[in-house]
Parts: C-alpha cells; sequence; structure tokens
C-alpha cells in the first residue's frame, strides 16, 4: 500500500469499534436516559451549525485541491493526524457511536445485525471515497467546484443541525 493508494487514507479506520461501542449499549443509554439524548441532540446541533456557518464562509472564498507534487511528511505523521481526526471529532461520536447506536437499540435481538451491514456500509463508502478522490482529483483542482461542494455541505449542516437542535 502507497501513501498515494486510496486504501492508504482508509487504512487506520476505527468505526467498526465506534459502531460495536454504539450497538453494545452507548446507544441504548441515550435512547433510555432522555436528558443525554437531549444533551447530545444540542450538542451536535450546535457543532453541525458551526460546520456549516464555517463552510458557508468557503463558499466566497474557494480553494482548490493541490495533489500532483511528491508526498511530504511522514507515514507515521499522516498516521497519527489521520486518527487525531478521527478520535477528536465530535461528529465521529454523534453519528458513529449515538446516532448508530441508538437506532441499533430499536432493533432489539436483531442490532449486532444491523451494526455489522452498518461497518460493511462504512467499509464501502470510505473505499468509495477514497477511489472518488483519485478520479475526482482534475475536477476538484478547480475553485469553483470547491465553492458548490462547500455550499451543499453548508446548506446540509445547517439544515441537520437546526433540526436536531430543535428536536432536543
Amino acid at each position: 500500500m502507497t501513501p498515494s493508494s486510496p486504501w492508504s487514507a482508509s487504512a487506520p479506520c476505527p468505526t467498526p469499534s465506534l459502531i460495536a461501542l454504539g450497538v453494545g449499549g452507548v446507544g441504548a443509554v441515550v435512547v433510555a436516559w432522555p436528558g443525554a439524548l437531549r444533551a447530545v441532540g444540542l450538542i451536535g446541533g450546535a457543532f453541525l451549525l458551526v460546520y456549516g456557518v464555517l463552510a458557508a464562509r468557503r463558499v466566497f472564498r474557494p480553494a482548490a485541491l493541490r495533489a500532483e507534487g511528491e508526498a511530504t511528511g511522514s507515514r507515521r505523521r499522516a498516521v497519527l493526524t489521520c486518527l487525531a481526526m478521527t478520535w477528536l471529532n465530535p461528529h465521529v461520536y454523534l453519528d458513529t457511536v449515538f446516532l448508530l447506536g441508538s437506532i441499533a437499540a430499536s432493533r432489539g435481538p436483531l442490532r449486532w445485525t444491523f451494526g455489522l451491514g452498518a461497518v460493511c456500509a462504512s467499509v464501502c463508502w470510505f473505499t468509495a471515497l477514497g477511489f472518488g478522490a483519485r478520479l475526482l482529483s482534475r475536477y476538484l483542482a478547480k475553485p469553483s467546484a470547491w465553492r458548490v461542494l462547500d455550499g451543499m455541505v453548508a446548506a446540509t449542516m445547517i439544515g441537520l443541525g437546526a433540526t436536531l437542535a430543535a428536536g432536543a
């Protein structure tokens, strides 16, 4: 696996362990304790709103993806950065642990089957992202493409954040 391989982007992927954490009980706790569900909704909604506003700001100051040239830095630094961006990201806990966990808790004895399906879907998603990034790199080299993408991200995150916060 080379650093430019699409597989390298998801090599240290902790998704299965986070899904197992949610399916194994965290989701049930959130469902059983309304205070936790409200707190997760408010915190998650606020996070998504801020993320959406930041994406909206980027619409007016677009950048381009520059992927050409030699890779800089070490593999160790890349892996540590990837792990930090995963484990320190509150969105990963909201989506993977709390949201999937609460949905799995409603499936009763089939919750582990649901969790296995979520892991398979996650593997497909991240693999598609890796290969898709390579295929779309020439289009993403244009600031106008990022303007459209950031606009869609902003609208989605602000809509989801407002809905989540309002429902909490």
